[in-house]
């Protein structure tokens, strides 16, 4: 069986009572263990992200490990209050928190991201003004960052093959 990982993109509205629906595709996805449950909190770059209940458990991991470095100790605080465990209802909205919304200026038009291990909730303005500057080279020089992002698989690979060779060597 191979990993899941989301992809794609849509736009909905928040509705009134600061709900939005969950792309069915994405909510199939976020299951596990026969239960449609999930973490909503502060992304990357002025995005909510949404993490599948393994995925935060292993963020949680990583991080308690570090818990008592003080460089960290702001961002544990911030990011750690902010999350929210939720679901979608039988309709498949979820409720954004007003904590949330106001801190990534979400109202109206949203988009919603499928990017690898978890989903962005952008507010649609930010959403495509991003879009535009990375594709008119404004964020970046489109082609450098996608040669550089695929030479990563490369990178992978060659520490894969060095470390198999090392544990050989043992």
């Amino acid at each position: 069986m191979t990993q899941h990982f989301f992809s794609g993109s849509s736009q909905t509205k928040l509705d009134e009572k600061g709900r939005f629906v969950l792309p069915q595709q994405m909510r199939y996805g976020l299951v596990e263990n026969g239960r449609l449950e999930f973490t909503i909190g502060l992304g990357i770059g002025g995005c909510l992200a949404i993490y599948r209940q393994s995925d935060i458990e292993k963020i949680v991991e990583k991080f308690q490990a570090k818990a008592h470095v003080v460089k960290y100790q702001k961002f544990f605080t911030l990011f750690f209050s902010t999350l929210h465990h939720t679901t979608c209802d039988k309709l498949g909205r979820v409720l954004v928190p007003q904590i949330l919304k106001k801190a990534v200026g979400l109202k109206g038009d949203i988009v919603v991201a499928g990017v690898m291990n978890k989903i962005e909730i952008w507010p649609s303005e930010k959403y495509e003004l991003d879009l535009q500057a990375f594709l008119n080279g404004g964020e970046g020089n489109l082609q450098k960052l996608t040669e550089e992002a695929f030479s990563l698989l490369d990178e992978s690979a060659s520490v894969e093959e060095e470390l198999s060779e090392i544990l050989a060597e043992e």
